[in-house]
């Protein structure tokens, strides 16, 4: 699964540089204005991992607030784009999620994953290092797709199972396939609880500029949540 997410996110660096940041109104009018407003008001020197950063979006977006970032991504061609957009302003480094992470314990002030844990098989392992790197106190902000959204793309129709699924993106004129995993609610809930204690999940909702450049797309989010966000707190 790893090659294939790889792959997948190699092939999509370019559009991710180049076009998301303007041309993709699912993160800039929709996932990220929600995320945005659960960090922490005061950011300046605070230590902050962008747990799979992409093409480095938030991650500039902290250093502009002072934090000091650690970025990662799997794909090492969005990690090449981060660093091209963020300089020595950032650590930037390629990692996979799912394995052991290359930090000290309770490094991090705040971990921000944004669309990225459902690429991620077993999340038990990965939010024990996410446990273990936070400081104590420190935050945990994740976005994933709805599981009322991914149940639509199911093959075997079993709402409570964990199910991979092959989407379909056409970027820059071609089909891409994108794998990741759907996975009932509850599952998303008590993983996360077992590790941190939940301060909020949020069913974002589009702006209004989303409905100004696509009114029937905006009608449809109103009505069927497409993304999910999760604030979690490590306890002292």
């Amino acid at each position: 699964m790893n090659n294939r997410v790889i792959e997948t996110y190699n092939q999509l660096a370019n559009d991710y540089e180049h076009n998301v940041d303007k041309g993709s109104l699912f993160n800039t009018e929709y996932e990220r204005p929600a995320m945005m407003k659960l960090l922490p008001t005061d950011l300046k020197n605070k230590q902050i991992l962008d747990a799979g950063c992409a093409a480095g979006w938030y991650t500039e977006q902290l250093v502009n607030f002072g934090a000091e970032v650690t970025a990662t991504d799997i794909s090492p061609k969005m990690v090449e784009a981060t660093k091209r957009r963020v300089g020595e302003n950032a650590k930037v480094l390629c990692l996979d999620l799912g394995e052991k992470l290359p930090f000290e314990d309770e490094t991090f002030d705040v971990i921000i994953s944004s669309l990225v844990l459902h690429y991620i098989k077993d999340w038990s392992k990965t939010f024990s290092e996410f446990q273990r790197i936070l400081k104590p106190n420190g935050k945990l902000l994740y976005s994933v797709h709805h599981p009322f959204m991914d149940i639509k793309l199911s093959v075997n129709g079993d709402y409570f199972s964990k199910e991979l699924i092959i989407d379909q993106w056409k970027r820059e004129g071609k089909l891409i396939e994108v794998p990741f995993y759907r996975r009932p609610l509850n599952e998303i809930v008590n993983v996360t609880a077992a590790y941190f204690t939940l301060e909020k999940l949020i069913e974002p909702q589009p702006t209004k500029a989303f409905e100004e450049k696509k009114p029937e797309k905006y009608k449809n989010l109103m009505k069927n949540a497409h993304f999910m966000i999760v604030k979690a707190r490590k306890e002292n």
